[in-house]
């Protein structure tokens, strides 16, 4: 399954908050984006238990990472 997560960043670790999260396994992407959220990450897992996992031990819990939200990826119409 794939799931894009909006992450508030504090600003001066955002790049340390995107060179942590580019070295995840199952993070396939990450973007620095503007708006209302300072990062997107594109991650693939297998289950919800395998990314609420993934959420607690390699999203949330790095230094910098204020606020996260989470959209499963329901179909793809274009890549």
């Amino acid at each position: 399954m794939k799931i894009l997560v909006g992450i508030v960043v504090e600003p001066k670790l955002l790049e340390e908050v995107c060179e942590t999260l580019s070295k995840v396994e199952e993070v396939a992407k990450v973007y620095e984006v503007t708006g209302e959220y300072d990062v997107f990450a594109e991650i693939e897992v297998a289950s919800v238990e395998a990314f609420r996992e993934l959420l607690k031990k390699d999203v949330l819990a790095v230094s910098g990472v204020k606020l996260t939200e989470s959209s499963v990826v329901l179909g793809v119409w274009k890549e």
